[in-house]
């Protein structure tokens, strides 16, 4: 509207003096409604072509973002595992710091399993302590059986010596017999020292790897003891928990809630601006905001991060061709804002919907000698057109109120 009013100053309004003072045609006599269109047909292409061009100039090098957003992140009140909730610590609403515990499920279960864990290596070191016992005894069977096969060499040995000294005294199978009972001694040395090793391997090997079985066992048990408490991750604001003792949760079908952090979505806004605006969005330009959820206030910002890559040209591999006439929406530029000056933002909700326009300035160019003659007068001209923007922000910023509350 400020662009067709003044390209009808410069325009139409000289078109018709003209008219009226040189060729002295007077408004409602020789200048009709009827003719009007042809007697002022000059001045009315020309303001025409002048406003569009007007237009298309300051919503080129100053775009406009309808949709500013101060996006925050949630996160998920979730367990670790499916369960009954055996005691609640918080209620909805309710400010938590991190570490705090939100909930805890119920632990029988693996309470009676850290017990078992707990028997069994009890059990375990009475055993090893009985190891030790078996392994003396064989230690002790070893000792007696090297006694009687000492015993019962000896004999053989001296019944051999008067064998061979006197053939008539002792006879070949009282020999026989002796060496018998030697191999019969030595097989008994040999299980000896076979249960000493057997009580051995099952005092080193077998009864700690029990043991460590058992405490990892109840290792586990302890650790899932721990898990069933959940607790708040980060310092925030616990929303949509309605959980109370004896429901079920569960970590894929029923979450316990929302935890919205405290700093999330402060002071830092997505604006979307369109695609023919991406070779004119850069980081550091000046915008304006005026957000729904504090009316009456434009905030001066900052873009800070312009994403690279357009969203609506996203594709996920899917079993069917993609086929580009399908995509609706064009997708747009995201711009990261922030304020000028720090805390200006503090008071707007984090998810407020705001409307905004950015400004184009080749100022510290044309002082830095960059631009200079007529380009630096038309980007001077061009900067300067950002004017009608701002007064259109202000504009909107005044009617909000009046439009959300009255004609909503």
């Amino acid at each position: 509207m400020l662009e067709l009013f003044f390209s009808f100053l410069i325009t139409v309004v000289p078109d018709y003096l003209y008219r009226r003072n040189k060729q002295g045609k007077r408004l409602g006599h020789e200048i009709t409604l009827f003719n009007v269109w042809y007697e002022l047909r000059w001045g009315i292409t020309s303001c025409a072509v002048l406003a569009i061009t007007l237009i298309s100039v300051i919503f080129y090098f100053h775009p406009t973002a309808i949709n500013v957003t101060s996006l925050f992140r949630t996160v998920t009140i979730l367990s670790d595992r499916p369960g009954r909730v055996a005691e609640v610590y918080v209620q909805n609403n309710q400010d938590v710091r991190a570490g705090d515990p939100i909930f805890r499920l119920d632990t029988s279960r693996q309470e009676a399993a850290a017990e078992t864990a707990r028997r069994q290596i009890y059990e375990i070191e009475a055993a090893m302590v009985l190891a030790e016992s078996e392994l003396a005894a064989a230690e002790g069977n070893i000792q007696a059986a090297q006694g009687l096969l000492r015993q019962a060499r000896d004999d053989l040995t001296r019944r051999e010596g008067m064998r061979r000294a006197n053939p008539n005294s002792v006879s070949e199978q009282e020999v026989e017999s002796l060496r018998a009972l030697v191999e019969s001694r030595q097989g008994g040395v040999d299980a000896a020292r076979a249960q000493r090793d057997v009580v051995q391997a099952r005092k080193d090997t077998l009864l700690p790897a029990q043991r460590a079985s058992a405490l990892a066992a109840l290792l586990q048990a302890e650790n899932e003891i721990d898990k069933a408490t959940v607790f708040a991750g980060t310092d925030g604001n616990v929303q949509q928990f309605k959980l109370k003792p004896g429901d079920i949760v569960n970590p894929i079908l029923r979450p316990a809630g929302i935890l919205v952090p405290y700093s999330s979505g402060i002071g830092r806004f997505q604006a979307a601006f369109g695609q023919i605006s991406a070779q004119v969005i850069e980081v550091g330009m000046v915008t304006e905001v005026t957000c729904a959820s504090k009316p009456l206030t434009v905030i001066p910002m900052v873009v800070t991060e312009v994403q690279g890559a357009i969203a609506g040209g996203q594709l996920r591999p899917t079993d069917q061709l993609i086929d580009i006439a399908d995509r609706q929406r064009p997708g747009t530029i995201m711009a990261v804002l922030e304020p000028i000056f720090e805390g200006h933002a503090d008071a707007i909700p984090a998810g407020s919907i705001c409307a905004g326009v950015a400004y184009t300035s080749r100022a510290a160019e044309r002082e830095a000698g960059e631009i200079t003659g007529f380009g630096a007068f038309i980007t001077a001209v061009v900067d300067g057109m950002g004017i009608a923007n701002a007064l259109v922000i202000r504009g909107q910023a005044l009617l909000l109120p009046i439009r959300a509350l009255v004609f909503s």
